[in-house]
């Protein structure tokens, strides 16, 4: 186990995180009335409750402007260092993720701002890395949305300088393409000797040789017909890695609907997936990827599928059935996952009481009390 690294490390066999609770709507774009509003007062309390239940980490997504809307999906959002930062200082175990633009922080702010994480939580600040596409976003930042090999050249230079900050105690220059830095010096170090454990999404083969060069873990998705195939996939990852003297492991995202009957369950998926769906603000999201009405004959399908498809892997049911696909998920070598709910409050007692006893008795999670010992 890395020294104050303790619960990406722990002896949790599968990981479970929150994902993207620092969004207005979260992930599932939805006008129901239980809608997640993304207050602060609602994330301290979803943090507490993850916290004293036993899930490992929490990771937000890097969104700086809403989609529309009536909900305007996803335009009430926290910065996600500084959220982070709140988040350690009330809890005592779970990690918490920044997610960040490189393009669009200062290396140099960035190292700071991230180290200052990790003192509050003790060394349980984590990164998640990301290169951005949203070309709004960057208008507003007025920040250049560079070529896609080009932003993880940057993304390369951006986390080299920021590790050397992290590890030198000596003021250096640090001189490329992107990057001109000079006599940079940088205190006080990441808590407890080692610097924090970095994520990063990457669809791309650049993108993936980037992860395998600089993360601990490797954020992927998959589908519901993609799981069995999935152990391939996983295999070569951790392959590729091992092939350069580094381990990796392989995290996915999805959405958790868990009721006490499988007909709640279904139902209620059902429902904020299609009648309670945010259709405006889905339009939005397809125009940003340049499919509109007049440019695709099966438009209508394609913005019936984008709930769907938002939320990643669907795992719909009792606290057996969940306990079950996630099984399936551990079993293709997955070491965690980073999931959304409708309602991180009203939603999350129901896992810790009763999914996260199943998963110990499967053996993919250590007991609570040896946990805490």
């Amino acid at each position: 186990m890395t020294p104050g690294r303790y619960q990406m490390y722990n002896n949790n066999s599968f990981k479970l995180g929150l994902f993207g609770a620092n969004c207005s709507s979260g992930r599932a774009i939805n006008t129901t009335p239980e809608r997640w509003l993304a207050d602060w007062a609602s994330c301290s309390k979803m943090a507490k409750i993850a916290d004293d239940g036993g899930i490992d980490f929490i990771l937000p997504i890097g969104r700086w402007k809403g989609y529309g809307g009536p909900t305007n999906f996803q335009g009430s959002t926290f910065e996600t260092v500084t959220w982070a930062s709140g988040l350690l200082a009330q809890t005592k175990n779970i990690t918490v993720f920044g997610t960040v633009h490189a393009p669009m922080f200062n290396p140099l702010v960035a190292a700071k701002q991230m180290v200052t994480a990790d003192h509050i939580g003790d060394g349980r600040f984590a990164l998640n890395i990301v290169v951005g596409w949203n070309g709004p976003e960057f208008d507003m930042f007025g920040a250049e949305l560079r070529q896609h090999s080009d932003r993880y050249i940057y993304a390369e230079e951006w986390i080299s300088a920021i590790k050397e900050m992290w590890r030198n105690p000596e003021a250096f220059d640090y001189d490329n393409k992107f990057l001109h830095m000079h006599n940079v010096v940088s205190e006080p170090k990441p808590f407890g000797g080692s610097h924090p454990f970095i994520m990063n999404a990457a669809a791309s083969d650049v993108g993936r040789d980037f992860a395998l060069r600089h993360c601990h873990g490797f954020f992927t998705s998959f589908r519901e017909f993609d799981v069995q195939r999935a152990k391939g996939i996983v295999d070569g990852i951790k392959e590729q890695a091992r092939n350069i003297g580094r381990e990796m492991d392989v995290y996915t995202q999805g959405h958790i609907v868990c009721r006490p009957t499988r007909k709640e369950a279904e139902d209620y998926f059902h429902y904020f997936t299609t009648e309670a769906a945010d259709f405006e603000a889905i339009d939005t999201i397809l125009a940003l990827k340049g499919v509109t009405p007049e440019n695709t004959p099966d438009y209508a399908a394609r913005r019936k599928a984008i709930p769907l498809m938002n939320i990643g892997y669907p795992i719909i049911g009792t606290p057996d059935d969940v306990a079950e696909k996630l099984g399936r998920i551990h079993g293709a070598g997955i070491s965690g996952i980073a999931f959304s709910l409708v309602n991180f409050v009203t939603e999350l007692p129901l896992l810790t009481q009763e999914l996260l006893p199943r998963l110990e008795r499967m053996g993919m999670r250590a007991p609570q009390a040896a946990m805490a010992s």
